[in-house]
């Protein structure tokens, strides 16, 4: 293979790699943040939350899904490409904030990663957590900040201390009250409905999104037509293998993020082993490489695949850990 031909088989991956696919999550976000925002004389959302309850607070949104299912891609594309959230003139910044929730999380950990988002760094450790969350406040105010975004924001209650859980509540409320209160967006796996469940204030506070997993024989025709039309794009022709698009949404529990990243993986694969052909076997080998699984145990390589149990073990370690944390926010 010639040097030319790699270089250009690099650009066409890193094209594919650098895709948006719209989705219905994308349409649900965006969706209900222009509820969330007020409008002009033309109809068009403007850079200010639309006030409730007596025009005293705002409200946020919680999209709620499995991990892998694309959420985090989704709410990016939505925010960034919002007309009302571009900076304001003259200045650099955009009118929303994304925040990597650190795991665990505290209420002062987290203050100090808003403020580190604003630009403001130097902060006294022993500033009180209700100091940091009232310079939180100014910092935003100052910013023009509408939207504030914590991702992985079930991380925000992983202590399990029913006062940490309580205080960090009471920090979502306090942002969406006063003068300068903001949109908070939520994004987390499904622990972060066990969560906004335990406080019914702040339940009603927010916007539940919850994206529709895949669903074999519904969504195998599109999922079908993805794989062919990057393929084109790659240069590779689809070897259609009976089974492989159920195969694929079984590999990938059913989220539509997970999906995609094994296609562009299995892409991969079949460049690097020099194939004119996108084949099963790349499939196997690119699940393989994440999942870390013996070769009989790979969905993509026996007949009966579809009686592999895939995460037994987190699941049932999951079903615990929300076990005790029911039982210590109870206690409150």
């Amino acid at each position: 293979m010639s040097g030319v031909e790699v270089k250009a088989d690099f650009r066409s991956l890193e094209k594919l790699r650098s895709y948006h696919i719209d989705t219905e999550r994308d349409e649900q976000i965006l969706r209900q943040l222009n509820r969330l925002l007020k409008k002009n004389d033309k109809g068009d959302p403007i850079p200010e939350p639309r006030r409730f309850t007596g025009d005293l607070e705002t409200r946020g949104v919680a999209i709620i899904e499995a991990s892998g299912g694309g959420k985090t891609t989704a709410v990016n594309h939505v925010l960034s490409n919002h007309p009302a959230l571009k900076p304001r003139s003259g200045e650099d910044w955009p009118r929303y904030i994304r925040i990597q929730v650190p795991s665990p999380a505290t209420l002062k950990s987290l203050g100090r990663e808003v403020l580190t988002a604003t630009g403001f760094e130097e902060v006294s450790m022993r500033l009180a957590a209700w100091e940091i969350w009232r310079l939180v406040r100014h910092r935003l105010a100052l910013l023009g900040i509408v939207v504030l975004w914590f991702d992985e924001a079930h991380d925000m209650f992983l202590s399990g201390s029913a006062r940490e859980i309580d205080d960090m509540l009471k920090m979502l409320k306090s942002l969406m009250q006063n003068d300068h209160a903001i949109i908070p967006i939520l994004s987390g796996t499904e622990r972060l409905s066990e969560i906004t469940s335990y406080d019914p204030q702040v339940n009603r506070r927010f916007t539940k999104v919850v994206p529709a997993p895949l669903v074999a024989g519904k969504d195998n025709s599109d999922l079908l037509g993805l794989i062919e039309s990057f393929c084109e794009i790659a240069g590779l022709k689809l070897s259609k293998e009976r089974g492989l698009t159920d195969r694929l949404i079984f590999a990938s529990r059913q989220r539509f993020g997970r999906a995609v990243e094994t296609i562009l993986d299995a892409i991969e694969c079949a460049k690097e082993a020099g194939s004119g052909a996108l084949l099963r076997v790349h499939f196997a080998e690119a699940w393989g490489m994440r999942e870390g699984c013996d070769w009989n145990k790979n969905v993509f390589v026996p007949d009966d695949w579809a009686v592999l149990e895939l995460d037994a073990g987190a699941e049932e370690f999951e079903a615990r850990r929300s076990e005790r944390q029911a039982r210590q926010v109870s206690k409150r």
